[in-house]
């Protein structure tokens, strides 16, 4: 009954976004971000017993806030809106059937070394021709955080997650570990609503300024 319900919460989520697609602009970019975790899955869970789900799900609909009140918004797509599990290949399934121009994973990370600390991006670590995009990105990322916000950045990292493997052959993905929650200063830093809002802002700015002018390859 679960994977019932599971499935038909996915088709719910496709259906709703082809009404949405069905009233983009053609200019309009289209990015999926993936909301990490979800449901019974809450992810990383933080010194402070925050929950890496409920902070991932608050940066994203803060993004999409941001992005509501824009002069030229971008086509911005969640792979959950709740507190939902879905899974890792129908997220990956949504950003294909939308043919998005960009993949965003959200997540945050966790360390049995509490003095670790900072922002790590992840690209695909199979060759596409999408990857040098997805690199780019993931620095741009990286340094906007770091000028903006004062995080420390760890570097783009090559890993073979599969909401990566899954997308890189259709568009530029990347995983975002947006601090760790196990470490005492950024856990609380990532409790406040405004600290979420201010992430928010970063990369939904970092999103607009590197999609403006960019023109999907193949297109």
């Amino acid at each position: 009954m679960k994977k019932v319900l599971k499935n038909v919460s996915f088709v719910f989520l496709l259906l709703k976004m082809c009404l949405i697609f069905g009233q983009e602009t053609s200019a309009q970019k289209r990015i999926v971000i993936d909301v990490g975790h979800g449901g019974k899955d809450s992810g990383a869970i933080g010194v402070n017993g925050i929950q890496e789900k409920d902070v991932v799900l608050n940066i994203a609909n803060a993004i999409l806030k941001f992005n509501s009140t824009a002069e030229k918004p971008l086509g911005i797509y969640l792979t959950r809106y709740t507190d939902t599990l879905i899974s890792l290949s129908d997220r990956t399934k949504l950003g294909k059937a939308l043919k998005a121009d960009l993949f965003v994973s959200l997540h945050c990370n966790h360390s049995d070394n509490p003095n670790a600390r900072g922002v790590e991006v992840y690209v695909s670590n199979q060759r596409s021709m999408f990857l040098d995009e997805a690199i780019w990105f993931g620095f741009q990322l990286q340094a906007d955080l770091n000028e903006k916000l004062g995080f420390e950045s760890r570097g783009v990292r090559l890993a073979n997650f599969l909401v990566l493997r899954e997308t890189i052959d259709f568009m530029p993905s990347v995983l975002l570990e947006l601090g760790f929650l196990s470490n005492e200063d950024e856990g609380s830093y990532l409790l406040k609503p405004e600290s979420l809002d201010s992430l928010a802002s970063v990369i939904w700015e970092c999103l607009i300024k590197n999609l403006d002018g960019y023109e999907r390859i193949g297109d």
